[in-house]
This record gives structure tokens, C-alpha cells and sequence, in this order.
């Protein structure tokens, strides 16, 4: 599956002045008859130091203003010493200017590392206005992405569409009889995503795995694997020109996400992630550039792009399936840092709109946990550390790898609880994301997730919901 000037000292300008009305006051004059006696010389000199004070006072008072506004300035411009020494969400341009945020919205920087911005910005706005419209069971809903088997969606999914409970539906080849037909199906739920009973009002995320080569669950582009292009004689073109032509082909069948490009950095020839070509290739810095631009490409033509499987999946052995058994992958965190998630640096940079998190179990992170469960991998590596601010996704709940980590309720909550946004549900029964949005809801009303983290995460995807088509 799958940013503090230092306030200059006023210089004193009494010297200077005192210097210049004693000038003023004995040109043209004969010295003798001031001097004359002791009592004139006094006078005259308290004279001169009441001018004095009189000038330095008046000195300091003009530049005072001028001083104080620069000091205002900087506090008002959210100004502050580089560093991560204060609460996260605070503090930073986006979320200062959430004064105004409606009743209920959060600050969308909630979760976020400081300096970290969303890949879609534009949509937040809309997400802050739609976001204290809904229920319970509705935020919950947001948070889920829904399958189903045959060609046609069931009632039940339909129901769920319409109350508002949907985020998002994943299709694959046996939901798939032909372009035109599929293309039939999005434009249904999306019309179904407009019914009263729903207050988003937002384009369903209708997504699929069209990775090239041998995964494609559409007809069609991209007909080049990843390591096709990877091995290509232009491949930086290739890559992008797979991009574009995959992201046209999903537009055509009404979809506008796409679970590709896979950043895995593959180790040997016929691992598990290279067996099916799925791997741009062995090199880091290779699969950054390639992954990048085919990502790129897609979100140019109107498909948010998933780069996956965060940290990384290239060190797999053939066997290690993550869809089937649970999977450990002990590597130095220095080869997970400089290989497996460099790529990831990239596509971030870039402004990818989401990023689907491995269910591997990485030691040097996180000994007890697969990633998509660890928020020392969500939050500390992924959120802080590389400073990703879209939409995170899970893996199928239902995968083996998960086996020792309870039922789909279970899983739900406990990726959730890691800091993941989207829960993908890809049995191919409504039944598994009804369950686990009930455990959400539950969770949320409960107060057993953090309800400003819990509402963020609605945020971010009702935010890339809005800057998607139908």
C-alpha cells in the first residue's frame, strides 16, 4: 500500500550643542565687561549649564520616540533569538495573525516545528471557517480514508459520505473497470460530498497507488517504473514527464491524489522494494532529485503527491513485507538520517502535500513501535526534525505488521495518538473506517486524544481539501 536586531544607543549630543551656544553668545562682543566681576562670571556660568541641560534634555526627548518605536517594532514582527526556546505553535508569522481565528479553530502551527509551513496554505482559511462545524463523529470522519469492493460503492459508504463522516476513498483495480467508468464513480461521491447533511463542502481526497510499471491500479501513465526512469538516459526529464502524464491520467478518472512517488533508497538488487521496480535507484541523492520532480510534476497538474515509506523501506529484504508480517529494521541512526530519509529533505522542500509513514519498526528511533504508531519517528523526525507541515497518512491499518498492536479500533488510536492525520482503511470494507472513526470520536469526546492536537489534524487535511478539484 499503499526567523532579534540590536537596538543602537542614542548617542548624547549635549558636547556638542554646549559647544556651540557659548559660541553664539560671545561672537562680536568684548569679553571684559561680563567679566568684569565675580558675581557676572557666576551668572554667566549657571547660564551655560542651564543651556546645557536644557539642549541634552531636549535631545533625548526627540530621539526617544524614534527609540521606543523600533523597540515596539520589534516586539509587534513576532521577532525572537533563533533557537527552539518556546511552546510549539506560538509565537510565529502563522500563527500571530490567528487572532481572529473563529470559535473553535486552532492555531494551524499546532504540531508543527517553528518555521515549518503548510504545502497547502491557501486552503487554510477555508479549514479554520469549516473546522468548528462539525461534530464529533465528523472530525473523526475527516481523519479516515474509506475503500470498498466491485465496481460500485456501496449504500453504506454513500451514508457516510453524506452525513459528513468521510475524509476520503482509495481505489484499486478491482474497483477499476475502465477509465470513463471510474471517472463516473468520483464524480458521484463528490456530488454525494455536497449534500446538506455535510457541512465541509470540500473535494473528497479520491486516491490511488499509480506508482508506474508494475503498480498501477488505472489504465494507463505512467507506463515507466520508477527505476525504468531511474536508469533513462534523461532521467531528470523522464522523471518529469512520468509525473505530469500520471497526474493527467488521474485527473481524468476524477481523482486528485496520488499514493506515488516511493523514496525508498533500495540496498540490493531484488529487495522488497526493488523487486517490482519501485525504487528510483540506490542512491540518496538520486532518488531525491528524481522523487522531487516527479512529485512535482503531479502537484502542477492538480494531484497532491504522497512521497513514501517514511523513514524509508529501501533496506528490506525481499521477504519483509510490512502488508503481511511485522518488520524490523535495524540500521545506524546515522544510515537512516543520511540515506533512508534524505530524499524526504526534498520533497519537503518542495512542498509535497503528503507523506505516508512506513509500519517497519526502525531501533535506533523507536524499539517498541512502527513508525506510523512512534511519535519519536511522526513528531521527532518527520514533524521537528525535517520540518514537515502537511498531511501525514498511514499505511494500510489492516497489515500484518500491526498484528501485535490490536484491533483496527486500536490502531486508530494509537496512530493517531503518534501524530498521524489520515488513517488509511484499505480492507475493502466501509465497516473498517466506520470502526475506526468511532474510535476517534470516542477518543475526542473522551479527552484520551488532545483536542487542540486532534482539531490541527483536521485542519491540515480539510486544508488540502480545499486546494484540490473535484
Amino acid at each position: 500500500m499503499e526567523s532579534n536586531r540590536a537596538l543602537r544607543t542614542p548617542r548624547t549630543a549635549g558636547g556638542r550643542h554646549s559647544a556651540a551656544a557659548s559660541r553664539g553668545r560671545n561672537s562680536g562682543r568684548s569679553a571684559n565687561p561680563v567679566f568684569g566681576n565675580g558675581r557676572n562670571l557666576t551668572i554667566i556660568l549657571v547660564a551655560v549649564i542651564v543651556a546645557v541641560v536644557a539642549v541634552v534634555v531636549a535631545a533625548n526627548v526627540a530621539w526617544w520616540p524614534r527609540s521606543a518605536q523600533v523597540r515596539t517594532s520589534a516586539a509587534n514582527s513576532g521577532a525572537r533569538p533563533a533557537g527552539r526556546g518556546h511552546a510549539r505553535g506560538s509565537g510565529d508569522s502563522a500563527g500571530s495573525a490567528r487572532a481572529s481565528l473563529p470559535a473553535g479553530a486552532v492555531p494551524p502551527t499546532i504540531g508543527l516545528a517553528p518555521g515549518a509551513t503548510s504545502p497547502s496554505a491557501s486552503g487554510l482559511l477555508t479549514a479554520e471557517k469549516t473546522l468548528p462545524k462539525l461534530t464529533a463523529a465528523q472530525l473523526a470522519g475527516q481523519r479516515v480514508i474509506y475503500s470498498y469492493t466491485g465496481y460500485t460503492p456501496p449504500a453504506h459508504l454513500i451514508s457516510l459520505i453524506k452525513a459528513g463522516d468521510v475524509a476520503g476513498v482509495i481505489f484499486f483495480s478491482d474497483n477499476v473497470r475502465s477509465l470513463s467508468q471510474i471517472a463516473a464513480v468520483s464524480a458521484q461521491l463528490q456530488r454525494d460530498a455536497m449534500s446538506p447533511s455535510d457541512p465541509v463542502h470540500l473535494p473528497l481526497l479520491l486516491m490511488t497507488d499509480q506508482e508506474g510499471g508494475q503498480v498501477r491500479r488505472l489504465p494507463g501513465e505512467p507506463y515507466l517504473s520508477a527505476k525504468q526512469i531511474g536508469v533513462s538516459p534523461h532521467s531528470w526529464a523522464t522523471a518529469t514527464a512520468a509525473g505530469k502524464a500520471g497526474a493527467l491520467n488521474l485527473r481524468n478518472a476524477g481523482l486528485n491524489v496520488n499514493l506515488a512517488p516511493v523514496l525508498d533508497v533500495y540496498r540490493q538488487a531484488g529487495n522488497f522494494i526493488d523487486q517490482y521496480g519501485r525504487s528510483f535507484g540506490s542512491n540518496a541523492a538520486k532518488v531525491a532529485k528524481l522523487g522531487t520532480l516527479f512529485a512535482q510534476a503531479e502537484q502542477a497538474e492538480g494531484v497532491a503527491a504522497t512521497v513514501k515509506h517514511f523513514p524509508g523501506l529501501g533496506a528490506a529484504a525481499t521477504s519483509q513485507d510490512t502488508d503481511l508480517r511485522p518488520v524490523t529494521l535495524d540500521l545506524p541512526l546515522s544510515v537512516i538520517r543520511g540515506t533512508d530519509e534524505k530524499p524526504y529533505k526534498s520533497a519537503i522542500a518542495a512542498k509535497v502535500k503528503l507523506v505516508m509513514v512506513s509500519w517497519a519498526i526502525y531501533p535506533a528511533l523507536d524499539r517498541a513501535h512502527p513508525a506510523g504508531l512512534s511519535s519519536k519517528i511522526v513528531q521527532g523526525e518527520l514533524r521537528d526534525r525535517l520540518g514537515f507541515g502537511g498531511v501525514t497518512i498511514t499505511d494500510a491499518l489492516e497489515a500484518g505488521a500491526l498484528g501485535p498492536f490490536g484491533s483496527i479500533a486500536r490502531r486508530a488510536t494509537l496512530a493517531a495518538r503518534a501524530g498521524m492525520d489520515l488513517l488509511l482503511c484499505a480492507q475493502g470494507s466501509p465497516g473498517e473506517g466506520q470502526a475506526a472513526m468511532n474510535s476517534l470520536a470516542y477518543d475526542y469526546t473522551h479527552k484520551s486524544l488532545n483536542s487542540a492536537a486532534f482539531k490541527a489534524a483536521v485542519e491540515r487535511i480539510l486544508a488540502l481539501r480545499a486546494t484540490l478539484k473535484r
